[in-house]
C-alpha cells in the first residue's frame, strides 16, 4: 500500500476537481476515517453507517481526484478494495483577482523534443513502452526515438526546448511567463530525501532555483507503465517558475530578481528554455523529467505567455 504524502496543496483556480471532491460531507468523513487507517468499503459503510453503495461511490470521486490510494486485494469471495488517505494535510490556497490573467498562450513540449542537451551519467530516456538507445550513454538522447519519450534523466548537465514566441502576434503584451513541469531528482534506486538544485534558463537567462527534495519510488507514479521497475524513479513534482515585471517566483515564493523585460522576448522569434542541474550546484542530485505517460500527472513541459 502507498504511503501518505505529508500534504498537497490546492489552488482555487487551479485544482476545482479537487475542491468539488471535498465538497461532501460523506467524502469528508471517509477523508477522516482514513487517517493512518486501510479499510475496506465494507469497513468504511459499517463505520459511517452508510450503504455499500454510497461508500463506493464517494470512494470512485475521491480516488479520481488523487485524495485517496486504493488497491485490490484477494478475499474469501473474489476481490476487495483497500482505502486510504494520499495526504496528511490538504492546505487551500486562495489567489486574489488580481492573480488572474484575463487570457494566456499555452504550448506543451514534450520532454523528448529538446534541441540542445550535455548530460553526465548516471542517464537514460524511456517512453512508455520501452527503454530509447542504451542506459547511462549520453549519445543515447541522440536518438531518434527520443521523441517519443515519457522519462528521461540524467546527473548535472541540461536540456535545451525551442517553444515558439507566439505573443508575437498577438497586440497584447505580455504580463508574465510561467514554466512548469514534472520533477525530481536523481539516484541509482530511489531515496525520497535527496536533495537537486534544479535551475530553469530562458533565453540564457538563469531564472532561479528549484531544489526537489527527493528521488521518488514509494508507490507507482499514476500514469507511470507496469513494465516500468519499481525500483526507479515513479513519480516527481510540478513547480512552476513565474517570471513577471517584479521578479521571478518558483510556487509564488521569490527567487530573483529576473523580470520579463530581461528576457527581451519581443527581439526573438523563439523563446530558448533551459533545465539542468549546475555541476557546482550546492545539491547536485540529479534530474528526472517526466512527460506524457509517466509520473503523476501525465503532462509535459509546459509554457504559458500570460496576457
Amino acid at each position: 500500500m502507498e504511503s501518505h504524502e505529508p500534504y498537497v496543496i490546492v489552488n482555487t483556480l487551479e485544482n476545482q476537481d479537487i475542491i468539488l471532491a471535498l465538497g461532501s460531507e460523506i467524502r469528508l468523513s471517509i477523508i477522516n476515517l482514513l487517517i493512518d487507517k486501510k479499510l475496506n468499503i465494507n469497513e468504511i459503510a459499517q463505520a459511517l453507517k452508510l450503504p455499500q453503495s454510497t461508500v463506493a461511490t464517494n470512494v470512485a470521486v475521491l480516488e479520481k481526484a488523487g485524495l485517496l490510494h486504493t488497491e485490490l486485494i484477494s478475499a474469501k469471495k473474489g476481490n476487495q478494495k483497500r482505502c486510504t488517505t494520499a495526504y496528511k494535510e490538504i492546505l487551500v490556497q486562495f489567489r486574489s483577482p488580481q492573480q488572474v490573467q484575463e487570457s494566456a498562450i499555452e504550448v506543451e513540449m514534450p520532454i523528448g523534443l529538446y534541441t540542445a542537451f550535455h548530460v553526465s551519467p548516471p542517464c537514460g530516456l524511456c517512453s512508455p513502452t520501452g527503454i530509447v538507445g542504451y542506459l547511462d550513454v549520453p549519445d543515447s538522447f541522440l536518438n531518434p526515438e527520443r521523441m517519443a519519450a515519457g522519462l528521461l534523466w540524467f546527473e548535472t548537465g541540461y536540456v535545451e526546448y525551442q517553444f515558439p514566441n507566439n505573443s508575437l502576434y498577438t497586440e497584447k503584451p505580455v504580463q508574465a511567463l510561467e514554466l512548469s513541469a514534472e520533477l525530481s531528482s536523481e539516484t541509482p534506486g530511489t531515496n525520497s530525501n535527496w536533495k537537486s538544485d534544479i535551475t530553469l534558463w530562458v533565453n540564457s537567462i538563469e531564472i532561479g532555483t528549484w531544489t526537489s527534495p527527493g528521488d521518488f519510488g514509494d508507490r507507482r507514479g499514476k500514469y507511470t507503465p507496469d513494465w516500468w521497475k519499481l525500483e526507479g524513479s515513479q513519480y516527481g513534482l510540478l513547480p512552476k517558475w513565474r517570471i513577471t515585471d517584479t521578479g521571478s517566483y518558483v510556487d509564488d515564493v521569490l527567487i530573483s530578481s529576473v523580470t520579463l523585460q530581461d528576457l527581451h522576448l519581443n527581439d526573438h522569434h523563439s523563446i530558448r528554455v533551459r533545465i539542468g542541474v549546475k555541476e557546482d550546484a550546492l545539491h547536485p542530485g540529479g534530474i528526472n523529467i517526466f512527460g506524457r505517460g509517466f509520473g503523476d500527472y501525465n503532462q509535459a513541459i509546459l509554457l504559458k505567455l500570460y496576457l
